[in-house]
């Protein structure tokens, strides 16, 4: 596999360009799916395409998805406009509840489905298709219980179409957290379903695919899985990485003086070459890629080779960074030409 997408990279990125290199399986992403969708038993799957796919590319990314994805979930209108412009026609849902008029016609003039959660956004959801979003204990989005009658006033006063109810895990891998989240959900779907007994239940991120059973509710809502990695706790089996990125060479040549990047060199080196590739790509300065530390735009390698690749695995690039796969693949493919392949 690897030689593979090596030889993608090598024939098919533009020489010219200065930007790192992307390469991007989109078959494996697709795998991916289908293999989520073999977990899930005839449940709805939204593929989560926010963040531009997790660094991926949104609009590629839903356009291989969308024989497979019952529907779409991006962070903001803007980016399921974005999907509607390319031909995108599942449905997409906008996670992020609605704030203003201009979101809302943002929503209605692309057919986007919306989140709502409170009184005021259930009034700009009017004609709108309306997910409820629930607070079931993350404390981030949603109404709690309480307020949601309120919601449920609202909503029907001003015609609001509710189609779904959703809320979010935050700790999945903690059976007491997630039980207690599902007790919560289940009284609030209890609650909508007498008014809306068909709405479209969803709590579950990738790790409720995983967890199966009780969680799966009327479908699920697949991110970081759809990638090829897995939430905190969670295995990754069954799951292929789609991204690797490669760092273009600019210069090889004999070293002067003592230093490398912005550092002093601890051993000595006959020849150094340059590559593109910095902290203003996405990467973390405190990680090298090569000798010394990382510049803004560049670093320095003993490599000579044209290519190398500089990420492989976030898991382990996250690991070496302290912090999660989830920031790393958002931000490494900011400065980069992509090459799609299906392989």
């Amino acid at each position: 596999m690897r030689q593979q997408v090596t030889a993608a990279a090598t024939h098919s990125y533009n020489e010219s360009v200065q930007k790192t290199l992307s390469v991007i399986n989109l078959a494996a992403i697709e795998r991916n799916a289908a293999h989520i969708k073999s977990l899930i038993c005839g449940r709805r799957l939204y593929a989560v395409v926010k963040a531009d796919a997790y660094g991926h590319g949104a609009e590629r990314v839903a356009l291989q998805l969308e024989s497979v994805a019952d529907g779409f979930c991006v962070a903001i209108p803007e980016e399921g406009a974005a999907l509607r412009i390319v031909g995108v026609s599942k449905p997409i849902l906008v996670l992020t509840p609605l704030c203003s008029e201009e979101d809302a016609a943002i929503c209605r003039f692309y057919g986007l489905e919306v989140s709502i959660n409170s009184v005021r956004s259930a009034r700009l959801g009017k004609g709108l298709s309306c997910h409820i979003k629930v607070n079931t204990g993350m404390n981030r989005y949603g109404c709690n219980l309480s307020q949601l009658p309120d919601v449920l006033d609202a909503a029907k006063d001003c015609g609001a179409n509710i189609v779904g109810l959703f809320s979010h895990m935050y700790c999945a891998h903690i059976a007491r957290e997630r039980e207690s989240q599902l007790a919560v959900f289940n009284r609030a779907e209890e609650l909508v379903k007498r008014t809306y007994p068909q709405v479209f239940c969803h709590i579950s991120a990738s790790a409720g695919a995983m967890l199966g059973g009780e969680y799966l509710k009327d479908g699920v809502r697949c991110g970081i899985a759809l990638y090829g990695y897995a939430p905190h706790g969670f295995s990754r089996e069954g799951l292929e990485r789609a991204l690797t990125i490669y760092a273009r060479k600019v210069q090889t040549s004999p070293v002067c003086g003592r230093g490398v990047g912005y550092a002093v060199a601890e051993r000595r080196y006959e020849n150094l070459s340059a590559y593109r590739c910095g902290y203003a790509d996405g990467f973390f300065r405190g990680v090298p890629l090569g000798e010394g530390n990382l510049c803004m735009d560049a670093f320095v390698s003993r490599d000579t080779r044209p290519l190398v690749p500089v990420f492989t695995d976030a898991d382990e690039y996250a690991a070496r960074c302290g912090t999660i796969s989830y920031e790393v693949l958002c931000s490494v493919t900011r400065r980069s030409e992509r090459v799609y392949i299906c392989d």
